[in-house]
């Protein structure tokens, strides 16, 4: 999926009601590359605007959610994090012991989906995957 503009730009199109502080929360939903949660969104528009309250940001993102611009992510940790509905598509793993989520596209996982799918008699519309696990331990470090 391309993208349609900056979540700005998506609100405007859908004729959402943008306050100054829903644009600076669209704003820094735009710059976030990670799954900040609302707790993490809040904290970075406030240092924008201080006046900007906790219950604003959860109301936004819910109104942003509900219009389909942003999409609620769960990885298991308790927090619903969100991401721009429109990014391009990616699966996610999932460090199980700091929190760290990694994006990546793997062509051969997606072949594989897109055939199974067929297998099963089916047309695949989309897909979600997240993989859990932890590092790995490394096999040079010196073990005293």
């Amino acid at each position: 999926m391309t993208k349609s503009g900056t979540i700005l730009q998506r609100c405007e199109a859908k004729g959402l009601r943008l306050t100054s502080q829903r644009r600076v929360i669209a704003s820094v939903l735009d710059m976030s590359r990670d799954h900040p949660d609302v707790e993490e969104l809040h904290a970075r528009a406030a240092r924008r605007d201080a006046a900007i309250s906790l219950a604003t940001v959860y109301r936004t993102v819910k109104t942003l959610e509900e219009a389909g611009i942003l999409e609620k992510v769960d990885f298991g940790d308790g927090r619903a994090r969100y991401e721009d509905a429109e990014r391009d598509h990616h699966d996610h793993l999932i460090d199980m012991e700091n929190g760290r989520v990694i994006e990546f596209v793997d062509p051969e996982i997606e072949a594989l989906q897109e055939k199974i799918a067929r297998k099963l008699g089916f047309e695949l519309l989309g897909h979600r995957l997240e993989l859990y696990g932890r590092p790995l331990p490394d096999p040079d470090a010196d073990s005293d």
